[in-house]
């Protein structure tokens, strides 16, 4: 129903939501009425000025890079708060994730700090009965040929999804996931911008193309909604058939 849908009078907060999936999550929750802050790693909302995929119009932005654990706890804090997306993410391509630097950067982005955030927030959602959304990727469910670290931090973030959703819904939080395909956001330029590799993605999904922000803002608005009340623990694929 519309009103279930109708986020008026709530606070979101979406962990990468500077852009990419996670800007369109943002303006997804902001066209329905809900005041949505967003972290992301440049100093000012001003510095994505012309950075494809990233509109901070309506939205409150403040810099924290969540691959540092002090700067997540330095961060401030957002009461009341009433849903919140971690979308945060990052690859490293041309074989980095095989080495230390490359493996552990990605870890810290993809899987620590979702801990890191999640513990941060956890009394404020605790107290209005709020939702957590972990983005992960269909990369959790499957390899993901030269991306180690990639590949393990997303089947990390689907197992924490179901872990905090079992252990937190007796506190008021539902936790639930989000999983998407091949969406055309900076990281997977890799892919887009070279013509036969697209060509070969395409092929495999059945709904032939590729997914958008804004086809999983939908599915986050659904996830965060009364009509998902009953889904704890639970990540969503949308993938366009990808995974099928």
């Amino acid at each position: 129903m519309p009103g279930d849908l109708d986020f008026s009078g709530k606070t979101v907060l979406v962990v990468g939501g500077s852009s990419g999936i996670g800007n369109g999550v943002a303006h997804g929750f902001r066209e329905r009425g809900a005041a949505v802050h967003v972290w992301g790693t440049r100093a000012r909302a001003e510095d994505y000025a012309g950075v494809e995929g990233s509109d901070l119009a309506g939205l409150s932005y403040a810099c924290v890079d969540v691959g540092d654990r002090a700067r997540i706890d330095a961060a401030p804090g957002i009461d009341p708060l009433d849903v919140l997306v971690l979308c945060q993410g990052t690859v490293v391509y041309r074989r980095g994730e095989f080495e230390p630097e490359g493996w552990d950067r990605v870890m810290a982005v993809n899987l620590d700090s979702l801990m890191d955030c999640a513990r941060k927030f956890r009394s404020v959602l605790a107290a209005r009965h709020g939702v957590i959304i972990i983005v992960s990727s269909v990369s959790g469910f499957k390899s993901n040929r030269g991306n180690p670290a990639y590949a393990a931090s997303k089947a990390g973030a689907v197992s924490l999804t179901k872990t905090l959703g079992e252990a937190w819904a007796p506190e008021g939080i539902r936790v639930v996931g989000l999983a998407p395909g091949l969406v055309d956001t900076k990281l997977t330029k890799v892919t887009t911008e070279h013509p036969d590799r697209l060509a070969g993605a395409l092929r495999s999904i059945p709904l032939g193309r590729m997914g958008t922000p804004q086809d999983m803002a939908g599915a986050a608005l659904l996830l965060a909604s009364p009509l998902a009340g009953y889904v704890v623990g639970q990540t969503l694929i949308v993938d366009g058939g990808l995974s099928l």
